[in-house]
């Protein structure tokens, strides 16, 4: 999810920048949707650490914050990691293999022997446990 930038292409002030992604899909609606991020650490004037966000060259507020769905507004959002989205989409778009019918299926024939199966009565069964006459 992070990866550290280094120096370079920072923002006035800004000692590092991390850039991370973000899988997002609303449980409102459905839409998902995936966003990459670059952090950005500055330290104010009197010394107190804070980050920026910037998503597509704009300072936007904190994906994980209050994220909102851009579909349908909704709030109840769920954050996910990078690639989430992408993968559903792909698993969607995949044409599903379908196996092609069987064939005629001949059914079994009865052996001899099933034709003469035994017809157990309750009598048999309680066969073994009944007494001998002594």
């Amino acid at each position: 999810m992070s990866e550290i930038a280094g120096q370079t292409g920072l923002r006035a002030g800004a000692t590092a920048v991390v850039n991370e992604s973000y899988s997002f899909a609303c449980m409102r609606c459905g839409h998902g949707w995936e966003q990459s991020y670059e952090i950005e650490h500055h330290t104010d004037a009197t010394g107190h650490e804070f980050v920026l966000y910037v998503a597509d060259g704009k300072v936007v507020p904190s994906p994980l914050s209050k994220p909102a769905c851009h579909n349908c507004d909704g709030h109840v959002v769920r954050i996910m990691r990078p690639g989430r989205v992408a993968s559903a989409r792909d698993a969607a778009h995949r044409s599903h293999h379908v196996p092609p019918p069987a064939g005629p299926v001949e059914a079994p024939t009865p052996v001899a022997e099933e034709h003469e199966r035994h017809h157990w009565h309750l009598s048999d069964l309680l066969h073994p446990f009944q007494r001998k006459a002594s």
